[in-house]
């Protein structure tokens, strides 16, 4: 019987002591300083990439057109966006007569310096050569052979000549062609 008594004393104390552990634990995590602070205002954007052109509508036009004669005119190019971009050109033209002569016809480009598109001092981009394979660069995504490069709020003018050959032949009376003028632009951050 005794020990059963001692028995019962050991459970009582281990209670006793478990109790009082427990409620030291729970008033040592109640007695804890504390403090937060937010870091807010952390704002993000993205910018803009925009090319356009001016004139928007056609850059070289002639009618009545014979052996010989010409066309220069320019068309700047804006990047009106806040990013830095690169662009190419591609072309096509239509043919419903049947005739071709978009490939009849000698389309130049050239870079606009200081003097009007009519010097014809700029550096080529393009030609002299067909105008139905008229392009510079590549829409392909990098920096491509021939893409040009404009920072963003810039510009440049490129100066389009077209030309009708002297050699040009009678097959050629009475043709039409016209042709649109693609510029592709990307970002050139982030793009090699």
């Amino acid at each position: 019987m005794e020990s059963a008594v001692l028995m019962l004393r050991l459970a009582l104390m281990s209670m006793f002591t478990a109790g009082m552990l427990g409620t030291f634990v729970a008033a040592d995590s109640l007695a804890v300083f504390t403090d937060t602070k937010a870091n807010g205002g952390n704002a993000f954007s993205t910018g803009i990439l925009q090319i356009d052109d001016v004139p928007a509508a056609a850059v070289v036009t002639f009618a009545t057109m014979a052996p010989g004669d010409s066309v220069i005119a320019g068309l700047v190019i804006n990047n009106s966006g806040t990013l830095a971009l690169r662009y190419a050109m591609s072309g096509v033209t239509t043919n419903f007569d049947g005739k071709g002569l978009a490939d009849q016809l000698q389309l130049t480009i050239r870079v606009k310096t200081g003097n009007a598109c009519a010097a014809e001092d700029g550096v080529i981009i393009y030609g002299p050569g067909a105008l139905s394979a008229g392009a510079f660069g590549s829409n392909a995504q990098g920096d491509q052979p021939g893409d040009r490069t404009l920072a963003a709020s810039a510009n440049e003018t490129l100066c389009f000549k077209v030309l009708l050959p002297l050699a040009t032949g009678n097959a050629y009376q009475n043709a039409t062609t016209t042709a649109t003028f693609t510029f592709d632009a990307e970002q050139t951050a982030n793009n090699p």
